[in-house]
């Protein structure tokens, strides 16, 4: 059994781990830390708790955080990969490799589109690599639209 919750501020450390595992590289293996602290993928986490960001963790039955699932506002001087306005958050999630293939990810998307729409977002924006086919399936058969193609990765829309 999973329980979805809020992330707590101690958890942060999980989310960064998390946004590296979404960071779909199937030979690309780069440093870790050299990654995170990139300026292109420092700004998904760096001052987390501002207004309009959001993450919930997935807990396995061992008390382990097994997933994440998170949104954050950008602006146009500060585009996220998968940006669309400023008024839709971009998404971002992963799983643990040992937790893949349970359904997690789905129940997490599934929550985070609620939690959203309670937030009071008409839309959710995300970005994918193409290659990363199984993803782009879970994420339209969740309602999510092509919106375009930037560089190596498809950015991808939810509307209510």
């Amino acid at each position: 059994m999973v329980i979805i919750r809020n992330l707590k501020k101690n958890e942060l450390d999980f989310l960064k781990d998390m946004l590296y595992e979404s960071i779909y590289m199937p030979e690309d293996e780069k440093n870790k830390m050299e990654l995170l602290n990139s300026s292109s993928i420092k700004k998904y986490y760096e001052e987390w708790g501002r207004k309009g960001d959001t993450a919930l963790l997935a807990i396995d039955e061992n008390n382990l955080p097994v997933g994440a699932v998170w949104y954050r506002l950008f602006d146009e001087s500060n585009k996220g990969y998968g940006f669309v306005d400023v008024q839709t958050p971009e998404l971002g999630i992963a799983v643990t490799q040992e937790a893949r293939g349970l359904g997690i990810g789905t129940l997490l998307m599934k929550k985070i589109i609620r939690q959203a729409s309670e937030d009071g977002y008409k839309s959710l924006s995300l970005s994918v690599d193409p290659e990363n086919m199984s993803a782009v399936y879970i994420y339209r058969q969740l309602g999510f639209i092509d919106y375009g193609v930037s560089e190596t990765s498809i950015t991808m829309v939810y509307r209510e």
